[in-house]
């Protein structure tokens, strides 16, 4: 979707500016939000990409104001509410107030290790071949969908060439609506800097993407 997040191209921002020697985190409650956001996750109700769709969601004046773990904390409450979890009342008061959905799984203590060294590998088999190939040239579609996808604004309707076939991957843009993960073939794809940026950029610059087999169109 086209949301607060995607940021690629947008002015006004101010210069990329690294923490030099940045900590994991700034604060112990960044540490908390990070842990919630895994345990929720690992209930079991929604997976990664709806999650992600879920901060997309957040309305442009609360998602441009807010650090990037109060985005997280953001996100879980949609997902919480979502799935009947708890109510929005309890969310802001921290207090259940009736029954809510019970968890398919808990994840405990002792497995934590074990969970986050297992990750959420999203490469999926697929009888279909892949339609492009390194070298080819193709175009990423126009498009502007209201739901999740992984295409960014910037890199829509450009020219490129397909420089490797990734493998099949869960599809995002249905796996974020309950669709089915309908893995596609996933490419990275290069583009010139002057496609991507117009006149006045770096020609000796390149952009690369991952782009799933869907939003690519052959030249």
């Amino acid at each position: 979707m086209n949301g607060p997040h995607d940021l690629g191209g947008q002015m006004g921002f101010g210069a990329v500016a690294p923490e030099n020697n940045e900590p994991i985190f700034h604060a112990d409650w960044e540490k908390r939000a990070l842990g919630l956001t895994l345990c929720c996750g690992a209930m079991g109700h929604w997976n990664i990409d709806e999650s992600r769709h879920a901060r997309e969601n957040i309305s442009p004046a609360n998602y441009l104001s807010a650090s990037y773990y109060e985005i997280w904390i953001r996100g879980i409450d949609t997902l919480l509410e979502r799935h009947g979890f708890a109510t929005r009342e309890e969310l802001f008061s921290g207090h259940m107030s009736g029954v809510g959905t019970t968890p398919k799984r808990v994840l405990q203590a002792e497995n934590v290790p074990a969970a986050l060294a297992r990750g959420g590998p999203c490469e999926r088999p697929t009888e279909a071949k892949p339609v492009f190939a390194v070298g080819d040239r193709v175009r990423t579609r126009n498009f502007n969908p209201t739901g999740h996808t992984r295409l960014p604004r910037y890199a829509r309707a450009k020219q490129g060439i397909v420089e490797a076939v990734q493998g099949a991957f869960v599809f995002p843009d249905d796996n974020a609506h309950g669709r089915g993960e309908n893995p596609q073939w996933l490419y990275t794809v290069v583009f010139d800097a002057p496609e991507i940026w117009g006149e006045g950029a770096d020609p000796t610059l390149t952009i690369s993407i991952d782009a799933w087999e869907s939003y690519l169109e052959r030249l």
